[in-house]
């Protein structure tokens, strides 16, 4: 024996053209920029795609042209144009930049290989001439039906109106899968002499498209089960805030009705003294405790029991902040939305902390200024609750206000759960900040 194995591939084909694995890479960029486009200007797209097509190409054609120890370097310099693409042309962050053209590139690989195996196959398999109209025909029809196919798959997994949450386990686990999936998939071109190479041409390509498609799947999985994990847990960081706003409406009722009770005797005391005690200094000192008294007895009447609590509870808080709070609520509308208690103390009290929270922050105490209306309109029951700003609202990519905390994490749930139980009843949430005004409407049928 020898001692090694043949390291040939018998009846080898020609590699996939240069240009195609461009093309295909520049495409699995722009199918990934159509999935997560964010709100960034269409030229910024377009130069960002047009530059990126050109690079793509000039190091493809420049690895070519080099010595094949170059190869790797070619293709590290190929990954960083398509990352550079999405990342510019999409609006990204740089680490979901860097996970989207992960999976871009494997992408990228599948298609390129998969045309190339069938016209491969066409050509040598079946005896087909090569012809130009031919060729051009089936390399349009096979990257139109595999990228549309790929953009129909991925829209579900990623959302358009918030950026990706990429971790750094994620990134690294993602750029793991990647780089396994094209070693494996080239391995036969550098060596025959493994377990997983190949030795025929058709079936080089067949076990290049076949862990490309493997390597595709993983992907897609990991990043579903990355959105469902995520979803699970902003629904119970929800209900946690749900229940959390529940707690705190019984309990400012309870104290509420303590209150009350407590001013119902004082007032009686207060009358009794009166009638046994009557010096002018005493009198006064008198009506000022009964004025105190009738602040803590001041309660909201909107029609609604629960809603009442609420107003009361967050009036008493302005009112300790100097803030100059403004309600005009019909609380008889809530009972034909049918909504909950738990959903209306939810409901009113994150979008009244939120403005109180806002508001408290002025420096000016003439524009601490907040106004909630509630009130029908036409089939609609609308919620509006709008308070004053004077500062610089910061958006993300997506154009959704951020928090104005220092720590963002565990925030930004309670406009989030205004909207969860605003679509529990099929309705609608809208935020505008206009003219130092930041109003929050939720339309209701």
């Amino acid at each position: 024996m020898s001692g090694f194995l043949d390291t040939s591939i018998t009846n080898a084909m020609p590699d996939i053209p240069r240009l195609f694995t461009a093309i295909c890479e520049w495409l699995a960029c722009m199918t990934y920029i159509m999935v997560v486009y964010r709100r960034v200007t269409w030229q910024r797209t377009a130069m960002a795609a047009t530059a990126g097509l050109v690079a793509i190409t000039a190091v493809q054609y420049l690895s070519g042209a080099m010595p094949l120890w170059f190869w790797i370097v070619g293709m590290l310099l190929a990954f960083g144009c398509m990352w550079a693409v999405i990342w510019l042309g999409a609006g990204t962050g740089k680490r979901e930049g860097l996970y989207l053209a992960a999976r871009a590139f494997v992408l990228a690989e599948l298609v390129a290989s998969l045309h190339w195996q069938l016209t491969m196959f066409l050509e040598y398999g079946m005896g087909l001439p090569h012809r130009q109209p031919f060729s051009t025909l089936a390399l349009i029809a096979t990257y139109a039906l595999c990228f549309a196919a790929a953009w129909l798959a991925e829209r579900g997994n990623f959302s358009s109106d918030a950026p990706t949450a990429v971790t750094a386990q994620l990134a690294v686990g993602t750029v793991a899968i990647t780089i396994v999936t094209f070693a494996m998939s080239n391995l036969s071109f550098v060596s025959t002499n493994t377990p997983f190479s190949g030795k025929i041409g058709q079936e080089v390509f067949y076990i290049r498209t076949l862990v490309d498609f493997c390597g595709f799947v993983i992907l897609y999985a990991q990043q579903e089960q990355a959105r469902r994990l995520a979803a699970n847990m902003e629904l119970a960081s929800i209900n946690a805030q749900l229940e959390s706003q529940h707690q705190e409406y019984l309990a400012s009722k309870q104290n509420l009705e303590s209150i009350g009770r407590l001013a119902h005797d004082l007032k009686h005391q207060i009358a009794a003294l009166r009638a046994e005690v009557d010096p002018q200094h005493a009198a006064a000192g008198f009506e000022q405790l009964e004025r105190s008294v009738a602040d803590y007895s001041a309660q909201q009447h909107s029609g609604n029991p629960v809603l009442d609590v609420i107003l009361t509870t967050k009036t008493r808080t302005c009112h300790e902040r100097g803030i100059t709070f403004t309600a005009v609520a019909d609380g008889a509308l809530l009972a034909k939305t049918r909504m909950t208690s738990m959903d209306i103390a939810t409901l009113f009290g994150n979008a009244l902390d939120n403005a109180i929270e806002a508001t408290s922050r002025l420096d000016d105490p003439q524009q601490r200024l907040i106004r909630l209306a509630l009130y029908r309109q036409g089939a609609f029951t609308v919620i509006r609750v709008e308070n004053y700003y004077d500062a610089v609202l910061k958006k993300d990519a997506a154009g959704n206000l951020r928090t104005t905390k220092r720590n963002a994490t565990g925030h930004g749930f309670g406009v989030k759960s205004i909207r969860h139980i605003a679509a529990q009843y099929g309705g609608d949430v809208s935020i505008t900040a206009e003219d130092h005004w930041f109003t929050l409407t939720v339309l209701i049928p």
